[in-house]
């Protein structure tokens, strides 16, 4: 299997990098953290002015018509910066699935506006009646020309300032995907934060108007479950950004900061430690994209996807731990950069199933699939 990246992967991170890096600095990035949605939005007018956010969106309704392993690299680099910008929950968890499922008509209405960075998307994938993304408790009805939906899901990232949420409900024991309008009639938003600022919410559907994807209904457990590794593999490519970061800014302090005359980065537990988190960091780097390239080929990638999120929990939480360790006093600093990582690799951490969570999946996926299958 090559992973060399292609020039035009090559292009885009080293785009998304210097809009980034000039963009997303510190001040600008605590200036975002206090707006109420958590969100830079001349930030998100810059990257939609370079189509950063048409990458994966069909060239017929204005993005670039790549594929993700180019939206990788932006999820990358995103982290990279901790950028507080909802590329994630837009480009991931809404375009992809309408570009993949909607219908012309739904594709026309929303696939252009994303690429323009004049929508916000989102997903509710975690049901709280159900711990199976395939089988929500969230239930549909027809009503009328479209479907009404009630239930409850939890953790809904940017929901408030979304223009609409993909929700998986079920109709008459059928799973498919519906887009609902989060300001909606029947639709109650109940907020919460994560540790790094960002809202998360509660969303409550009572009868809520709703139009499903055409695409989904009947092949929808083929849908949620590439929406499900899609989402992992995005989640472990934001933390292998997040991860490469932290390391190289501990790696400039211990050249620098100086113990007994000489730099800490001398003495041989530092440089263990460090070595630890660089080995981790090549094998979440390594398992993410080889889950992104079985994606982005059509081929089963649900197992690898696991594997990605294990290491980007399990990973991720180790080198967010040393890197803080390494820093000394300076890593309880809520107003130095490290401190900004370590939070945000927390949240990735969790998001969507720690590492135990995936384990269990995994083990019941070999028990009842075997080695071979879905490799």
């Amino acid at each position: 299997m090559d992973f060399a990246f292609t020039e035009e992967q090559e292009t885009v991170r080293a785009l998304a990098r210097e809009i980034l890096d000039k963009e997303a600095t510190l001040d600008q990035v605590k200036e975002a953290e206090q707006t109420p949605e958590c969100i830079d939005e001349a930030l998100w007018s810059k990257l939609a002015e370079a189509n950063l956010l048409g990458i994966a969106v069909p060239e017929e309704h204005g993005g670039m018509g790549m594929g993700l392993a180019e939206l990788c690299c932006l999820l990358e680099e995103t982290g990279r910066r901790v950028a507080p910008v909802p590329v994630f929950e837009t480009l991931v968890l809404g375009a992809l699935p309408i570009a993949r499922f909607g219908s012309e008509a739904q594709k026309a209405a929303w696939l252009p506006r994303v690429a323009a960075g004049d929508a916000v998307l989102t997903a509710a994938l975690q049901d709280a009646g159900s711990q199976d993304l395939a089988r929500p408790a969230t239930t549909a009805r027809a009503a009328g020309d479209g479907f009404s939906l009630s239930g409850s899901k939890r953790f809904v990232p940017a929901a408030r300032r979304a223009d609409r949420v993909l929700v998986p409900a079920t109709e008459s024991g059928v799973a498919s995907i519906f887009l609902v309008d989060p300001r909606g009639p029947g639709v109650t938003l109940a907020g919460g934060r994560t540790s790094t600022g960002a809202p998360l919410y509660e969303m409550s559907l009572q009868e809520a108007p709703a139009e499903r994807l055409d695409g989904t209904g009947a092949a929808a457990d083929g849908a949620l479950a590439w929406l499900e590794a899609l989402a992992l593999v995005a989640t472990a490519a934001l933390q292998t950004g997040v991860s490469d970061e932290a390391l190289q800014i501990t790696a400039r302090f211990a050249s620098e900061r100086q113990q007994f005359g000489v730099p800490i980065g001398s003495f041989q537990a530092v440089q263990h430690r460090a070595a630890d988190g660089f080995i981790d960091l090549q094998a979440l780097r390594w398992c993410t994209w080889r889950a992104a390239f079985l994606l982005d080929a059509e081929r089963p990638a649900l197992r690898a996807a696991r594997v990605a999120k294990y290491w980007a929990a399990n990973a991720g939480s180790r080198i967010a731990d040393a890197c803080v360790h390494l820093h000394g006093g300076m890593g309880s600093d809520t107003d130095y950069p490290i401190q900004r990582y370590f939070l945000w690799s927390r949240a990735l951490e969790l998001s969507l199933g720690s590492a135990t969570p995936q384990l269990v999946e995994l083990g019941r996926d070999l028990a009842a699939h075997g080695r071979e299958a879905h490799a």
